[in-house]
This record gives structure tokens, C-alpha cells and sequence, in this order.
């Protein structure tokens, strides 16, 4: 565990997380629910999408009158951000932060994702779902397999060519990476049809459709192809870039379970392979809640402002158990996320 992360006292390895006939989750879940924090705040979402939707309708009109200038590149970086509001919002409408009722979630989850980003809800909500119950385990977390990434030395020894070469070095890949992750969450998106029903497929495919053709119509419109495709270029680097940054320090170079262990029990499961960022409001905004991965990863139900009331009861349990609870600053996370994946890599670059 890094030294600079706040941590209580280490846990025993190999536990299941429960004691016979007891659960370390249940005092805290009735904890929580006595302060009603699992109480959806109907309120505070309406407030959050609507000046969400007002920001990206003025920069898209803002858009639209700057004309066919280069000066109108300077509203990519802006689009790109408040984009990145628009993906936490279908995070939270995936994991029934916003509403009960199915439904309005899907709803609400498909106009920010599919409609508005390009991005399969779907697709987003069946990936984020398996991490979720078994984050950092290898073989049941889709975001620790071996992609354009690895995770373990076992993953680093059986690359091969061009794969090779990018885990010697991705570390130092990884942040220009994220670049793509903009084009590489449509793709996905348009390659998930495959898997969903002809009722869901139909509904995904045409909001995809309709993305796309309503985007390259504001550009081409707009501005001359060069332009469009500058814009176009900047917008999604910086988009994918946030959501990078977002993401990157949630669970890398934390705990990784044993897959042939005696399984952990719920509280340590999700506590043990998360990581929480410091900050104040700034960095709840910037990060869209997600600073608080472990009380998100133990209440994924949990409303997003209420994540930061609920960390104290969770904290101070953690504590009581001896369970280590680790939370550092938003650069440091990045050292600490970076420094795992550069010592994956550290056997390919001393071969011989």
C-alpha cells in the first residue's frame, strides 16, 4: 500500500470478510439507511441536467454563429468538458442514482449516452456492471483484462509484437492513449449492437446513427472540412482525455483479489481495490463524484451528493475493523496508478 495514502491498520490476507454467522457490510448499510442517504434526490439531478443541457445548447449554438473561423476551435476544450458532464450523468442514471423506476433510468441513461455522446448505454451498463461486483479480479473485471493494457506481470509475460512494445512502455502511453478513448467509446458502442436484442438494438442503433449525423452536420455546416475535422479532433482527445483522468484513479495499483483465494465478503471486496481522491467541490465537479469510489463502489445506489456524507460512516467503520482505507491526493493517485502499470512493465524493458 503507498506510504503517502491515508490507510488504518492492514488487513489479515486471505479472509473472507465476514466473521462466522455476522456481515462487516450490515452495521454500515444500516448506518447509511439511517441517515437516509440512500434516498434519491430527485432534486438535486433536475437542478444537475438542466444546467448540463443549457451549458452544451450554448456552446452548440455558440458554435453555430462563431462561423467558419479558427477561433471557433477555442469552444472544443468547453464542449469536450461539459461532454464529460453528460457521461456522469448516464453513469448515474445506469446505477439508479437518479430514479427507481427502470425505465426512466434507461431513458435518461440512452439521451445522455447514446443520443448526445455516441456512446452505447447498453454496452456502458453491461461492461461497468460486471466491474462492479467484482472489481480488480482478474478473469471477472472486463477493465483489468488484457487490452491495449495489462494489469499483472502474468499478463505482461505473454505479449507478443506491437503489444509488447506498448506494455515496456505504458506508463508513459497511457495518458496519450486516453486521447482515443473518445472515437474508441463509439466503436464500442457500434460493435455491442451485435450482442443486444432486436428491440434494444434498434432503439441503440438509431440514437448512435443520430448522433453521428447530427454531429458531422453542426461541423460541416459550420465550418470548412479542415476545421470541422480539427474541431472534431480536439473535442474528442480532450473528452476521452477527462474521462481518463476521471477514471485512472479509482482502482489501479490497488489490491487485486486472489482468484484462487477464499473470497472476500462485500465491504473488503470493494474497499480493498478502490481509491479515494482528496479535494473539495472542485474536484467533486471535476471528477463527477467518482473521487469517492469507495463509498460509490459500496452504495452504487448511493445519490452523488450524498457519496461525500456518507464517507465519514465509512471511514470510521473501516477503521474499527482494521480495514485499510486508502485515500490520497488527485496527483499522487496518478503517480501511484502510473507506477503499477510501469512496474508490469518493468520485466519486458530488463529482457535480454
Amino acid at each position: 500500500m503507498p506510504q503517502s495514502a491515508t490507510t488504518v491498520a492492514p488487513h489479515p490476507r486471505g479472509t473472507s470478510g465476514s466473521l462466522p454467522g455476522t456481515s462487516e457490510f450490515a452495521p454500515l448499510l444500516r448506518a447509511v439507511k439511517g441517515q437516509r442517504l440512500l434516498d434519491r434526490r430527485h432534486d438535486w439531478y433536475a437542478r444537475t441536467v438542466a444546467v448540463n443541457a443549457l451549458a452544451l445548447a450554448g456552446l452548440i449554438t455558440a458554435v453555430a454563429l462563431s462561423g467558419d473561423s479558427w477561433r471557433t476551435l477555442l469552444l472544443a476544450p468547453l464542449l469536450a468538458v461539459f461532454c464529460a458532464r453528460t457521461a456522469f450523468i448516464g453513469h448515474d442514471a445506469g446505477h439508479a442514482q437518479i430514479t427507481g423506476d427502470k425505465a426512466t433510468g434507461r431513458l435518461i441513461g440512452l439521451i445522455h449516452g447514446n443520443l448526445l455522446l455516441g456512446m452505447s448505454y447498453s454496452w456502458w451498463n453491461h461492461k461497468h456492471n460486471r466491474h462492479h461486483a467484482n472489481p480488480n479480479h482478474i478473469g471477472k473485471d472486463p477493465d483489468v483484462a488484457a487490452d491495449i493494457l495489462v494489469f499483472t506481470g502474468e499478463q505482461a509475460t505473454v505479449r507478443t509484437g506491437f503489444r509488447r512494445w506498448l506494455t515496456r512502455h505504458q506508463a508513459w502511453l497511457f495518458f496519450p492513449l486516453t486521447l482515443l478513448e473518445g472515437i474508441a467509446l463509439k466503436i464500442q458502442g457500434f460493435r455491442d449492437l451485435r450482442r443486444q436484442e432486436p428491440g434494444e438494438r434498434a432503439v441503440e442503433g438509431a440514437l448512435l446513427v443520430s448522433h453521428l449525423a447530427a454531429y458531422a452536420t453542426l461541423l460541416l455546416t459550420v465550418m470548412s472540412p479542415g476545421k470541422a475535422l480539427a474541431f472534431a479532433a480536439i473535442h474528442q482527445a480532450l473528452f476521452g482525455l477527462h474521462l481518463g483522468m476521471a477514471f485512472a484513479p479509482n482502482h489501479k495499483g490497488m489490491e487485486m483479489p486472489d482468484p484462487d483465494g477464499e473470497p472476500w465478503g462485500h465491504l473488503r471486496r470493494q474497499v480493498l481495490t478502490s481509491r479515494n481522491i482528496r479535494g473539495g467541490p472542485v474536484t467533486d465537479w471535476f471528477l463527477g463524484g467518482l473521487n469517492y469510489q469507495i463509498e460509490h463502489h459500496l452504495f452504487p445506489s448511493m445519490p452523488r451528493p450524498h457519496l461525500r456524507l456518507a464517507q465519514p460512516l465509512v471511514r470510521a467503520h473501516c477503521a474499527d475493523l482494521g480495514i485499510p482505507y486508502t485515500e490520497t491526493g488527485l496527483v499522487d493517485s496518478y503517480r501511484q496508478a502510473l507506477g503499477h502499470m510501469h512496474e508490469v512493465g518493468e520485466p519486458l524493458r530488463t529482457e535480454r
